[in-house]
This record gives C-alpha cells, sequence and structure tokens, in this order.
C-alpha cells in the first residue's frame, strides 16, 4: 500500500520493528499485518524459512513481496566453548543458518551465548570459536550480533558477552542487546555507557508484568511465554532508560520489538500489530521525544479519499 496515509505510517514508525514470533498464522500473513500497521521491517527466525510451505525459497519470496527489510535473523544457539565432533557439529549448524541469513539478504545473525553444560566457560575459548564465526560470516557481508541469555551458562549479562566481543576482535562480531535479559538478570545499567555505539549490531526491545524473576527457569519460561511490550510491562522506566542511554551514547540503529507471548498468539494480527504500534509511539513521543513527521500534503489538502 503506497498512499500517502501509509507512507505517513510507516515514516512515524521508522526505526522499529517486530519479530515474526509475536504473531501467529502463515508467514505472508504476519508479514502483510506488519506492513498495514505501518512498520517497514522486520526480525524473522529460521522456522520462518523451514516451516514455509515452498521452503527457504518461498519465504524469501514472501519477504520481498511484503516490502519488509529484514532487520535480522535468529537464532543460532549454544555455538561457543565445544570441543571435538560437537563443535564441529555447530560450525556445519552456524553455515548453514548463515546461508540462510544471505538467501533473506539480512545483514546480522543473532547469536545467544550458550546454555550447554558441554561448553568450557574460559572466556579465550569462548572468544576463540565466535572469532572463527564473524570469519564465516566475512565473506557474506553478514554481522553476528552476540547477545548474553539472562539465564547462559556462563554468559548470562551484557557485560559479559561485551567482554567476549571484544576479546574475539572482529570487525562484523558485535553485541546483541535485549532489554528482556538485562531486567530479568537485574543488570546495572550503567554499564551500557561503556559500549561502542558501532559495535552494536542489534537492540531487541520488551517487558514483562512482574518485577523480577526468581530462578534462571523462571527467566526462561517467561521469556519464552509471557513478554510484553514496551510500556506494557512493570519495568517501564528501565525500557525507557535504556532507550535513552543507546541513543545519548550514539546508537543509530533499528530497535526490535520481540515479544514471546502465548496469548497474542491467540489474537487477531491487527490487534497485536496495534499494541506495537502503540509501543512504538510512547518509544517515539514520550521517551525520545521525536515528532511525528508530517505527511506530504501537510500545509495545503488532505489526499481524496
Amino acid at each position: 500500500m503506497n498512499t500517502p496515509a501509509a507512507h505517513a505510517r510507516r515514516d512515524a514508525l521508522a526505526g522499529f520493528g517486530m519479530d515474526t514470533i509475536t504473531l501467529a498464522g502463515p508467514l505472508e500473513a504476519r508479514l502483510a499485518a506488519m506492513a498495514e500497521a505501518g512498520f517497514s521491517q522486520v526480525m524473522l527466525g529460521a522456522r520462518d524459512l523451514t516451516g514455509h510451505p515452498g521452503g527457504v525459497a518461498g519465504a524469501v519470496a514472501a519477504l520481498r513481496a511484503s516490502g519488509l527489510r529484514p532487520t535480522g535473523f535468529q537464532v543460532l544457539r549454544d555455538f561457543e566453548g565445544l570441543a571435538g565432533a560437537l563443535h564441529g557439529y555447530k560450525v556445519d549448524i552456524a553455515q548453514a543458518m548463515l546461508e540462510m541469513c544471505a538467501a533473506l539478504e539480512s545483514p546480522v545473525l543473532l547469536a545467544c551465548s550458550s546454555v550447554s553444560r558441554h561448553a568450557s566457560d574460559d572466556p579465550e575459548i569462548l572468544a576463540a570459536d565466535l572469532r572463527k564465526l564473524a570469519m564465516l560470516a566475512l565473506p557474506l557481508g553478514i554481522r553476528v550480533a552476540y547477545e548474553g541469555l539472562s539465564w547462559g551458562r556462563t554468559i548470562n549479562e551484557y557485560t559479559t558477552a561485551w567482554d567476549i566481543v571484544c576479546r574475539a576482535d572482529m570487525p562484523n562480531l558485535g553485541a546483541g542487546i535485549d532489554s528482556y535479559h538485562i531486567l530479568a538478570a537485574r543488570t546495572p545499567l550503567d554499564a551500557l555507557d561503556e559500549l561502542d555505539p558501532e559495535r552494536i549490531f542489534l537492540v531487541q526491545l520488551s517487558d514483562f508484568m512482574w518485577r523480577e524473576t526468581q530462578s534462571f527457569e523462571d527467566r526462561m519460561t517467561t521469556a519464552r511465554t509471557f513478554r510484553v511490550f514496551p510500556g506494557e510491562g512493570a519495568h517501564s522506566e528501565a525500557v525507557a532508560e535504556i532507550v535513552l542511554r543507546l541513543e545519548r551514547l550514539g546508537y543509530g540503529g533499528d530497535y526490535s520489538f520481540e515479544v514471546f507471548n502465548d496469548d497474542y498468539q491467540q489474537l487477531p494480527l491487527a490487534t497485536v500489530t496495534g499494541r506495537a504500534r502503540r509501543a512504538a509511539a510512547w518509544l517515539r513521543e514520550d521517551v525520545l521525544h521525536r515528532a511525528v513527521p508530517l505527511p506530504a500534503w501537510a500545509g495545503s489538502h488532505p489526499p481524496a479519499r
């Protein structure tokens, strides 16, 4: 839809996107609902491609037809710290994930910190493995965003994830920041000021409804079933502070709403994308105090209906 009103909706949501995991239904329907709501970008998951009736090619065609651009592609799990046959196996998996990422022309692959009990806790080994992953991604023009899961075995905060990124020292390896994991782990926000904004490759935003998580298991269950959009949860002030700190730092990239929520999976697509729109408006207008762009016809006459 290329009407002036549609362009105005997209301009108002510039810089914000949604994750396909938030919505139910076929990929085409989810992409169409995001586009209709005014979003111009989407975070896709591997199952969007492998579960599509047309396979990877069909999913790529659906993305192209939607007019949305990919924010990133997820998620490579439990890659770093393994040895022997396990390491070789994960390298093969990583190569396949990178090929799918490249097929989408996605600029970023998200890799989450390992939860495997078989993984080393030696930071130099973790860094060496992530260096290898970045080298595999380099010829494809893909950047790797490394995120500390709040229930990760060794790396479970953005601060320790950033340390590993720095140790690996690859230009296409950077940090993935996820507000949920910061809130769940109760990591102090001051350390955000120490990050290099040019090495923050992905920022994912969500909240949850209770004040704290009691255990790693609680963090995992909440993360996978009951996240909510920014502005809807119990930590709105903290989410706002995260975004403001990143902006002051000089982060100029996108924000993606990664909202795993079993309830939202049972609601009409437009209902959920409407909530996402409200979250984006809250962040843009109330938190960042960015003016909503006026449509091209402002000051003259509105377009005919």
